[in-house]
């Protein structure tokens, strides 16, 4: 499965925009998308949605079942 921060620089990359100018457009600060393509895990959910949309995706939470711990 892809990461998150390989989707997002590959698409970021594929429509030939900066950070700057990728940030601008998604409606984030440009240290939001710094963090999410160095692969940080201390991300605002909603920041992120804001970046996937510009994709046509979406983050949400999964409940996980049966899992023995």
């Amino acid at each position: 499965m892809k990461q998150l921060s390989e989707f997002v620089k590959e698409r970021r990359k594929e429509v030939n925009l900066t950070q700057e100018e990728f940030a601008e457009r998604s409606g984030v600060a440009l240290t939001v998308i710094r963090k999410i393509e160095q692969g940080k895990t201390n991300l605002n959910m909603d920041k992120v949605n804001l970046v996937l949309r510009m994709f046509g995706h979406e983050l949400a939470p999964v409940k996980i079942k049966d899992i023995d711990v």
